[in-house]
């Protein structure tokens, strides 16, 4: 694991890139994981959603937490909570599928490796799905989450999302230091996150990239449900095209293997730029949103490791 250092020209800020390797072993069973993938989506007809969260249950829940449905004030979703959480502390997870597919019920299994490392609960929110929806709903879904977690008296609060949810993730952290609502945002992690719906990184046409799970054409799809007639550079589809002065520090992962891979690294470069203060984990060979695969991948679970303790950092005030 390599360390590389950049500082931010805006307020002084140490932000670092880790390059994490992979074993023989590791790239082994990385193969095999692709082929069950190709399986799997080979396999599937009939309704794309039902297909999608049973791909996304896949990831395990774990025996240690507790699980509550919520249904109120314009929030739907569940409560992933540890046996012993702190008082006031919370996690806002956002959930991936291109703005198209994803459930908060699919999720919890993914959810609960995340909140059993922290030991910090986490309310993984429903919001309003393209093409029945299209922006701002996503955005306004997030931000009526964190009002309620606010109202129900939440003071430490980090956001958290994967893929698309990445991408929601850090447009809700820019709109509260724009608009806040409560405390400032504790922390954001996001998991290979969709930041740049206008399609103008490299890795995206990128041959040489070999990514097994999204391609150029799904994503410019997804987009066009999701936008509907919006800016594809409209910093609420778009968070790489926003204002990123005054965000909480940042964790993002990505793999090498992924479409979104410079949808990553341009965010953390931009951020940096803006004086924030942001981890960047790119790790070799693996695929979108890998961190879903812990019953599989050493690297999932290394992952979602440095993912909490960044987490219990925040928290901490360290």
């Amino acid at each position: 694991m390599n360390d590389i250092v950049r500082i931010g020209s805006g307020q002084p800020q140490q932000s670092t890139t880790k390059f994490v390797g992979i074993s023989v072993d590791e790239r082994e069973r990385e193969r095999a994981l692709r082929e069950r993938f190709a399986i799997f989506w080979e396999a599937v007809s009939g309704e794309p959603r039902a297909h999608y969260d049973e791909f996304i249950s896949a990831s395990p829940l774990v025996n240690d937490v507790d699980l509550e449905a919520v249904d109120a004030d314009r929030v739907r979703g569940w409560w992933v909570r540890p046996r012993h959480p702190k008082p006031g502390q919370a996690i806002l997870f956002l959930h991936g599928g291109g703005y198209v597919l994803g459930s908060a019920k699919a999720y919890r299994g993914f959810v609960s490796q995340i909140v059993s490392r922290a030991g910090i609960p986490a309310l993984v929110v429903d919001y309003p799905l393209a093409p029945e929806a299209t922006l701002p709903a996503a955005p306004d879904a997030a931000k009526a989450a964190w009002r309620w977690l606010v109202a129900q008296g939440f003071d430490r609060i980090a956001v958290v999302g994967d893929s698309a949810g990445g991408g929601l993730s850090l447009v809700t952290l820019a709109e509260l230091i724009r608009e806040p609502v409560g405390a400032a945002p504790t922390a954001g992690v996001v998991f290979s996150p969709w930041t740049d719906l206008a399609f103008t990184g490299a890795s995206m046409k990128d041959l040489t990239v070999a990514d097994p799970l999204i391609g150029y054409e799904y994503l410019q799809d997804r987009a066009r449900k999701y936008l509907g007639a919006a800016d594809p550079r409209d910093p609420l589809a778009s968070p790489l095209f926003g204002d990123l002065r005054g965000l909480p520090p940042l964790l993002i992962q990505v793999g090498t293997d992924e479409r979104l891979l410079d949808d990553a690294r341009r965010y953390a470069d931009l951020a940096t730029l803006a004086g924030v203060s942001v981890e960047l984990e790119i790790f070799e060979g693996m695929h979108h949103v890998f961190q879903l695969d812990v019953a599989h991948l050493e690297t999932s679970r290394a992952a979602l490791d440095s993912a909490a303790q960044f987490l219990r950092n925040a928290f901490d005030g360290r």
